[in-house]
């Protein structure tokens, strides 16, 4: 396809099903292929397969890999992101384990955000640290904070921009140069920019981590993570892992996340729009002590997102003078928000963020103030405004 064309555009068009001459009659969409087995012709037609995908191509000779509908989805990933391949995961965190095992051996170090996805710290806990993995949760807001911490054997440098729960917006250029000057491979969470917002392999990132279960799926009825890389020796390293990990997604989720991502600009757009009067809302709040949101121009990483982003999303987070008793009142009486963890698709949600969590971060919110997180779905934003402004009033009253 033309890679002139505006992202928009190849986005309607990249896995579609072919109509031409040898198929003058084709469906729009490609269809869910699934497959356990996959035939040969001949013996020679196997060997040819085995010896061209020992080269790097991406050849199936058997139904794990995927079809049609994984490579389809394989590329729109690659289009979003700027890579040259894409593996596939059956969640975002399945993804980041899948990532991380590829690049760290028993014995490494690896270098941590301290603003990363809470499972993070818990595949980190688990089974890194039963490997002999090392890791070092740093502010990588700050590159001699970074620098305190290298050891002699640390390989990877993994971060999440912006943050998970506060949106940091992390210096992914500068971050980039310091992993090269120190001989280390930037892996970066990008589930926040899912490639249409935010394209950290553009920006010098060497491995871009998504959970097509958020923005990408759009629906909040899948589960899906994607791995994508531009260096051919990275993408040797993980094909192989994947391979022997056993990594595999089903085709209808594949089909399912192909359809969603035909409308992921428009809903980002319109996610982003409603999230920015959400924030000028609670801007003009007593209770606010902080609006977390980096298209918001008063957040503090505003102008890193303005520098590096081509668009934002639903997601922010709002620090608010509140009790306990009051926030829990808030969050309880709401009518459009659900409570619930996951972000990205239709609805909008909301969290309480605990202190506990809160102090995994280098922001410690004061004693007397309580953090929320929020995803700003595809609602009217003026009902969500009066349903927020509803609540908050409720919670006064306590």
């Amino acid at each position: 396809m033309d890679t002139k064309l505006s992202l928009l555009t190849q986005l309607q068009h990249l896995g579609t099903a072919p109509c031409d001459e040898t198929t003058p009659v084709a469906p729009v969409g490609l269809p869910s292929i699934r497959t356990s087995t996959v035939r040969f012709n001949t013996l020679e037609d196997l060997e040819a397969t085995y010896r061209r995908k020992s080269k790097g191509e991406r050849l199936v000779t058997y139904g794990r890999m995927g079809m049609e509908t994984h490579a389809a989805l394989e590329t729109v990933f690659c289009q979003l992101e700027g890579g040259k391949r894409c593996f596939l995961a059956s969640s975002g965190l399945g993804a980041i384990a899948m990532s991380l095992l590829s690049l760290l051996s028993a014995g490494d170090h690896m270098l941590v955000a301290d603003c990363v996805y809470g499972p993070v710290r818990h595949l980190a806990n688990t089974v890194l640290s039963r490997m002999n993995i090392e890791f070092t949760y740093v502010p990588a807001q700050s590159l001699d904070a970074l620098q305190a911490q290298l050891k002699a054997n640390t390989k990877v440098l993994y971060v999440e921009s912006p943050g998970s729960l506060l949106f940091e917006m992390l210096d992914i250029p500068a971050l980039a140069a310091f992993a090269k000057q120190h001989g280390l491979i930037l892996v970066v969470d990008n589930t926040w920019g899912s490639g249409y917002a935010y394209q950290p392999l553009e920006l010098g990132a060497d491995v871009s981590v998504i959970a097509g279960t958020k923005y990408v799926g759009g629906h909040s009825d899948l589960m899906l993570g994607a791995v994508v890389a531009k260096d051919k020796a990275l993408i040797e390293r993980i094909d192989l892992n994947q391979y022997a990990m056993g990594y595999s997604v089903s085709a209808d989720d594949a089909w399912l996340a192909i359809r969603g991502v035909r409308t992921l600009p428009i809903r980002m757009d319109q996610h982003a729009r409603s999230a920015l009067q959400v924030c000028r809302y609670f801007d003009d709040l007593p209770e606010t002590r902080r609006v977390f949101h980096p298209a918001f121009e008063k957040d503090a990483g505003h102008a890193l997102w303005k520098r590096d982003c081509t668009g934002s999303n639903g997601m922010l987070s709002i620090e608010l003078a509140l009790s306990d008793r009051q926030i829990r009142t808030f969050v309880n009486v709401l009518e459009l928000f659900s409570i619930g963890y996951s972000w990205g698709g239709f609805e909008s949600l909301i969290q309480w963020v605990d202190r506990p969590t809160l102090e995994n971060h280098a922001y410690w919110s004061r004693e007397d103030t309580q953090i929320i997180r929020l995803h700003i779905g595809l609602e009217s934003v003026t009902d969500l405004v009066d349903d927020l402004d509803q609540a908050l009033q409720k919670a006064r009253a306590i």
